[in-house]
């Protein structure tokens, strides 16, 4: 049986000055922490699944997916800095230490917020809504874990909220509280 193991997040987020949405994590998964980068177990979808909105190729390398993100303004980041945690299970997450999102924003221009899952949107509200009065988009969650979600399923309501650069009509954020 695994036992909780407090854990520090070890890679940076990945912006630039003009990232306009920012996608948020809970806290990296064991094999995120292996390959010192987000979305690291290969059962999840989530650079499938924006190769597949940006009708690209999914990227393979951490440049490739560096590259795929910037180009397309978007931005990485996890809602929690340190935790205690058993293994990659987002349910076991206590003692958390928030990520500083809302010095994030003020260096950004960064216009939504997306929740890769309820867990996600959960520990946003909790630990970040209060200092970015920002509202996150709650969206389905890439893990493999979320079995009940195809990837076409997950296309679908993901395509609703990213946007191209060049469509200025995507939804901007509102002061706090529930969306």
């Amino acid at each position: 049986m695994e036992t909780y193991q407090t854990v520090t997040h070890t890679f940076d987020p990945v912006w630039d000055k003009q990232s306009e949405i920012l996608i948020l994590g809970t806290f990296p998964s064991v094999k995120s922490r292996e390959n010192h980068f987000y979305y690291g177990h290969p059962q999840n979808r989530f650079w499938k699944l924006l190769a597949n909105i940006y009708q690209e190729t999914a990227p393979e390398t951490i440049d490739e997916k560096k590259s795929l993100l910037l180009r397309h303004r978007l931005a990485v980041w996890d809602v929690i800095s340190q935790c205690d945690i058993i293994g990659s299970s987002d349910s076991s997450i206590r003692n958390v230490i928030p990520c500083n999102i809302a010095g994030l924003l003020a260096r950004t221009s960064i216009r939504t917020i997306l929740a890769n899952g309820a867990k996600a949107y959960e520990l946003y509200k909790k630990y970040q809504l209060p200092a970015t009065g920002r509202n996150a988009h709650k969206l389905p969650s890439t893990s493999p874990a979320n079995a009940a979600w195809s990837l076409e399923r997950l296309q679908n309501a993901w395509s609703a909220v990213l946007i191209k650069p060049a469509d200025k009509t995507a939804p901007v954020d509102s002061p706090a509280g529930d969306k």
